[in-house]
C-alpha cells in the first residue's frame, strides 16, 4: 500500500473545557477532492486548521509526505489555505494577490508576474491581472484567491468553505471549475462546507463529521446509498428513517419488528438489537406497488414543485411520529391532504444501527 500524502493519526483537541476533535484519524491520498462535511460545530473547520498549521492540536500527530507537520506554521508546511472571505489585499493588484507568496519566499519579481499570469490562466483571469479586487465579481474575487494559492504549488491545497458567499448560480459555477482546476492541477484539495450537495457535486472521497467525530468515509456514491450511521443518512441527504427491533435473524435476512408492522429486509444483525431503517426519497413509492413492502397509508402535509420532480411530506395514519420524504415525478397528481399507500423494495432499505 502506498502511504497517504496526508495522515492524521488520533487527532483530539479542546478549546478550554470543550471538547472540539475527538480521536480523529483520517488518510488524505494524493490527488484526491477531499470534502469535510458536516453541522457547525462538528469540528470539521478546526480540523481544517490543524491541516494547515493555524491550530496545534491538544493530542495526536498530522504528517504530510510522511513527515511530522504538527507544530509546523503554515508558512513552513506544504499547504495553502483558501477562506471564505478571500483576505485579497485591496491596495494591490489582482497580479500582485496572486504574486505576494512567491514574494514572500523571495521570487524575483519577473519571474513572480510570469508565474501570477500563469495561475491567472489557469482560473480564466488572464484578463485582469492589472485591476484591483474591487473591480471583480464574487466569483471572479474566488477565483483569484485560488490562483494565490495554486501558484505556490502546493501539495495540499485548504479550502474553508470558499463558496459560502456565493449566489446558488454562481455557487455551481464555481464548482464546476473548482472540479475541473483540481483535475487539471493534479493537487490534493481538502474542502470544508455543510452544503450536501455540494459534497456530492465535487467529492471522490467524503468525511462526514459530527459532534468531533467522523461519522463515516468514503465515495460520496456509497456514502449516500449506504451510510454507517444514522446520523450519515440523514446529513447526507434525506431520508425516512423507521425504528424497530429486531425479531429474527438469519441467512442474510432481518426481520424487523416496526411500530407499522413487520418488515423484512436483507443485513446483518442480531435478534434484540434495536436498529434503524433508512430509505432515501426516491425510493419511496407513492400508491400500490406489487412485490414491494407495504408500509401502510399517510396523509400528505406537503407538496413542493422543484422541477424535475416533487417533494413530497406525509404522515403515517399508524404511527404520528413516522414521517415520510418522497421524491414524485413532477407529472405526478398528488396533493396536500391526499391519504395514499406508501411502499419501497426490500433491498432499498438500509438497516442502521439505532
Amino acid at each position: 500500500m502506498t502511504a497517504p500524502l496526508v495522515d492524521i493519526r488520533n487527532v483530539s483537541h479542546r478549546f478550554g473545557q470543550l471538547a472540539v476533535l475527538k480521536d480523529v484519524s483520517l488518510r488524505i491520498e494524493p490527488g484526491s477532492y477531499t470534502i469535510l462535511l458536516g453541522p457547525s460545530g462538528s469540528g470539521k473547520t478546526t480540523l481544517l486548521s490543524i491541516l494547515g498549521g493555524f491550530v496545534t492540536p491538544s493530542q495526536g500527530k498530522v504528517y504530510i509526505r510522511g513527515e511530522d507537520c504538527t507544530s509546523v506554521p503554515p508558512a513552513r508546511r506544504p499547504t495553502t489555505t483558501v477562506f471564505q472571505d478571500y483576505a485579497l489585499f485591496p491596495h494591490m493588484s489582482v497580479g500582485g494577490n496572486v504574486g505576494f507568496g512567491l514574494r514572500m519566499q523571495g521570487v524575483d519579481g519577473a519571474t513572480r508576474a510570469a508565474r501570477a499570469r500563469e495561475a491567472l490562466a489557469l482560473v480564466d483571469l488572464a484578463a485582469a491581472f492589472d485591476k484591483k479586487p474591487h473591480q471583480l465579481s464574487g466569483g471572479q474575487r474566488q477565483r483569484v484567491a485560488l490562483a494565490r494559492a495554486l501558484v505556490i504549488e502546493p501539495a495540499v491545497l485548504l479550502l474553508d468553505e470558499p463558496l459560502g458567499a456565493l449566489d446558488l448560480k454562481l455557487r455551481r459555477q464555481m464548482q464546476d471549475e473548482l472540479k475541473a482546476i483540481q483535475k487539471r492541477v493534479g493537487t490534493a484539495f481538502i474542502h470544508v462546507t455543510h452544503d450536501q450537495e455540494e459534497a456530492m457535486a465535487l467529492a471522490d472521497h467524503c468525511v462526514v463529521m459530527n459532534d468531533g467525530r467522523i461519522e463515516d468515509e468514503g465515495p460520496p456514491e456509497r456514502v449516500y446509498a449506504r451510510p454507517s450511521t444514522r446520523f450519515a443518512a440523514t446529513f447526507m441527504g434525506e431520508s425516512t428513517i423507521l425504528s424497530g427491533t429486531v425479531a429474527e435473524a438469519k441467512g442474510g435476512t432481518a426481520t424487523v419488528a416496526t411500530p407499522i408492522g413487520s418488515v423484512c429486509v436483507p443485513g446483518a444483525a442480531q435478534a434484540g438489537a434495536q436498529i434503524a431503517l433508512a430509505i432515501r426519497p426516491e425510493h419511496l413509492v407513492l400508491g400500490a406497488n406489487e412485490g414491494g413492502v407495504g408500509l401502510g397509508m399517510a396523509k400528505i402535509s406537503d407538496v413542493v414543485f422543484q422541477g424535475s420532480f416533487k417533494r413530497v411530506l406525509a404522515t403515517s395514519t399508524v404511527d404520528a411520529a413516522l414521517r415520510f420524504i418522497a421524491k414524485a415525478p413532477a407529472s405526478a397528481t398528488v396533493q396536500t391532504g391526499d391519504t395514499v399507500a406508501i411502499s419501497c423494495q426490500a433491498g432499498d432499505m438500509i438497516l442502521l444501527a439505532n
